[in-house]
């Protein structure tokens, strides 16, 4: 009877760890399966056609004109270059296949002078470009993360912005 009572405690002890071990499996492959920010923005074709509003939209922003030295960049970089860029660069961070192999932010924007002020009216054009195509809250999210992530790379402190 004991040896009986010792087989049934270790049959059951078994069937809850193959259980336990397949449920932790499953979430695992449900965790896996999850389309990557890339998909669920639609691709390489979505987020071009996303980018060119935004970049569209900054080219023609009252306060990021104002700023010389970005005006000046503008007609040194040809948008469609710019937009080639930026659509590898959120296609590449967001999950996708792409490769951005343009320079790093800093490089490319230290010179440019990039105010606090400039940077909140670059966001403000972002949002409004991702409200517009309808790109849902959370995957809003997780992309003005990513940008808020190149801040520090990119706006000057307003010691080194005052030498304009």
């Amino acid at each position: 009877m004991r040896i009986e009572l010792a087989r049934v405690r270790t049959t059951v002890l078994a069937a809850v760890i193959v259980i336990m071990a397949g449920t932790a499996t499953q979430t695992a492959r449900a965790q896996a399966t999850q389309p990557s920010l890339y998909e669920r923005l639609g691709g390489a074709y979505s987020i071009a056609t996303v980018v060119d509003d935004f970049i569209e939209r900054l080219l023609v922003n009252a306060t990021l004109n104002a700023n010389p030295a970005i005006d000046e960049a503008r007609t040194r970089v040809p948008k469609a270059g710019l937009k080639f860029h930026v659509t590898a660069m959120v296609c590449e961070v967001s999950g996708g296949p792409c490769k951005y192999t343009g320079r790093a932010m800093k490089e490319s924007h230290q010179h440019l002078n990039i105010t606090q002020a400039e940077w909140d009216a670059m966001v403000v054009d972002f949002k409004a470009t991702l409200n517009k195509f309808k790109v849902p809250q959370r995957e809003q999210q997780e992309l003005i993360t990513i940008v808020g992530s190149t801040k520090n790379d990119i706006v000057r402190s307003s010691s080194s912005v005052s030498q304009r």
